[in-house]
């Protein structure tokens, strides 16, 4: 299936990769996914993205994305490295450190420019009942 797909998409992702549920690849030629790269749920990749090894390791030697992640175009995440929930990777980013949740990643290397804190706050509605607020900082 590997194979097949690549040849008529230019998506390339080893059959040995580990993949969620929900991945949706957007203009996906040129996409590489490796052999040991586990991808969450939720994850969005652009044309260009390549989730790959440095050479230098065995083993995993692949990234591992976790849910609800976005990975603009052009991105290369090399090595065994983790990208947290919620992470935005900005276009043409090379990621070669992890990546902790709720954050934004751009350059070459990768920085990390923010960090977005969720509190969860619990009220009382006006009829008395519990809900939950969630405020969200940028740190």
């Amino acid at each position: 299936v590997s194979q097949f797909s690549r040849l008529f998409t230019g998506i390339e992702i080893h059959p040995g990769a580990k993949i969620g549920k929900g991945l949706f690849i957007d203009h996906g030629m040129g996409v590489v996914i490796g052999e040991t790269a586990e991808v969450g749920d939720n994850v969005t990749l652009y044309h260009g993205v390549t989730l790959g090894g440095t050479g230098k390791h065995t083993g995993k030697r692949h990234p591992t994305v976790g849910n609800n992640v976005f990975i603009g175009s052009g991105a290369k995440i090399l090595g065994p490295v983790v990208i947290g929930d919620r992470v935005k990777v900005g276009a043409n980013a090379v990621i070669l450190e992890d990546v902790p949740s709720d954050c934004t990643a751009v350059g070459i290397p990768a920085r990390t420019i923010y960090k977005k804190r969720c509190e969860v706050i619990e009220i009382k509605d006006y009829a008395g009942k519990r809900k939950k607020i969630y405020n969200e900082m940028i740190i």
